[in-house]
């Protein structure tokens, strides 16, 4: 019986103690302040609060998450500085450049319109072949939608790609 006793009360004294500090920090905290856009704060009178359309927080615990500090930015170094005036750029090798990134960009857009003519005649206007998985209507529906997105999303590269291919020079 003594135990029993001594683990009562020492669980009534840990109650107690809890229920004090608790009220402690109830009673001597300030008001906290519901403010909108979500910024929590106790640091404006009851007048400030009201002109700001804050509301008070009774009762309700409040959790205060300490931020990361964001480091202080490190001081970039410049790789190259600036070009003198006579390092520009030769117009013969600007020309190659163009050239170049022209060819790039056409074999890529021919590339996408190939895709795009494969991805459109599997499509067949909305109403693909269904495969032999596709029991279920709503799988096949789910495949048609994914279809369809691709299609979009392959369309919108190609006029990227053209975008691209007009800002180059002839």
């Amino acid at each position: 019986m003594g135990v029993r006793r001594l683990v009562r009360w020492s669980l009534v004294g840990w109650a107690a103690g809890a229920a004090a500090v608790a009220q402690a920090q109830v009673a001597g905290g300030s008001v906290v302040y519901r403010c909108p856009g979500n910024v929590y704060t106790d640091a404006i009178t009851a007048q400030e609060a009201k002109d700001k359309g804050c509301r008070t927080l009774e009762g309700a615990p409040v959790t205060v998450v300490q931020g990361v500090r964001p480091r202080a930015a490190a001081p970039s170094v410049a790789t190259s500085g600036p070009r003198p005036a006579d390092s520009k750029v030769e117009p013969g090798e600007q020309r190659a450049r163009d050239s170049d990134a022209r060819r790039i960009l056409d074999s890529e857009l021919r590339m996408e319109m190939e895709r795009l003519a494969i991805l459109q005649k599997e499509f067949n206007n909305g109403e693909p072949e269904r495969r032999g998985d596709e029991r279920n209507y709503q799988k096949y529906q789910d495949r048609v939608a994914e279809m369809k997105a691709t299609i979009a999303r392959k369309e919108s590269d190609i006029a990227a790609l053209r975008r691209e291919l007009g800002k180059l020079p002839q």
